[in-house]
């Protein structure tokens, strides 16, 4: 089935929703794409890459004041967009090819990443791992490791904000700073996917019948529901652990396989 306006905002939403929650957007965007029996044409793959710029400009839009007052960011956040830079050229081909049409292998990594996120939380209950420190003060090392951490989430499943936020709470640092560093990593990492694939897409099957609009409305509801999701995120984590995400998680990924 070709995309539509009901399909179109339902992606969107998911988008917004999905892309900075550590549940994987990509994963959900697949997974509801099947069910609503959406054909994975080649503008369907540009569309789901293209409306994560608009959950970018959210971030942009809420953290602009908060980089600004902390440019020393900007350094940590390049040296954390490297890895994932050098690892997405290289196994770009692959990804797209085998990673993204295998089910068992997204399904595996919503469940394992889930597990990951459960017993995480249970070693910070018995004290076995603190988590105190402000990305303010993240070092180059620290850095450098959240990159190589986000790298993993070139597979469907793991979730590219969870496991920078898995990554950073294991080197100590706060739930709800953890997340906002992955807010502000998003920024170039999924432009530069964008704009990779802006350059690879054939401008004719971009404008052609409505599928500018369909993406501007995309790209609209992305932006509206990841502003909502982003605030809430926050707010959450101030009081809230991971595990209910690893639940979350961990029970998608089991119906999936019975499925």
């Amino acid at each position: 089935m070709p995309m539509n306006l009901v399909n179109t905002v339902i992606l969107g939403i998911v988008e917004g929703l999905t892309e900075f929650l550590p549940i994987s957007s990509t994963a959900h965007l697949l997974i509801v794409g099947r069910l609503l029996n959406i054909t994975q044409t080649e503008f369907q793959t540009f569309f789901d890459v293209f409306i994560q710029s608009g959950a970018i400009l959210a971030v942009v839009f809420i953290y602009f004041q908060y980089v600004m007052k902390n440019r020393v960011l900007w350094t940590k956040i390049l040296i954390s967009f490297l890895p994932t830079a050098v690892v997405g050229l290289i196994l770009e081909k692959i990804i797209k090819k085998y990673f993204f049409n295998s089910m068992p292998l997204i399904i595996s990594a919503m469940f394992f990443i889930g597990i990951a996120f459960v017993i995480f939380e249970v070693l910070v209950k018995k004290k076995k791992i603190k988590i105190n420190k402000s990305i303010k003060n993240i070092s180059n090392k620290d850095a450098f490791i959240t990159g190589v951490g986000q790298s993993l989430a070139v597979i469907p499943g793991v979730s590219r904000a969870g496991i920078v936020m898995l990554t950073l709470m294991s080197r100590g640092y706060l739930r709800d700073e953890s997340a906002i560093y992955s807010f502000l990593l998003a920024v170039p990492t999924i432009l530069a996917a964008s704009a990779l694939e802006v350059i690879k897409t054939d401008f004719k099957l971009i404008t052609a019948g409505g599928n500018l609009q369909i993406l501007a409305i995309g790209f609209v509801v992305s932006f509206i529901t990841a502003y909502i999701s982003v605030n809430w995120l926050i707010n959450f984590l101030k009081k809230n652990t991971l595990t209910v995400f690893g639940i979350y998680r961990i029970i998608i990924s089991l119906l999936l396989y019975m499925i």
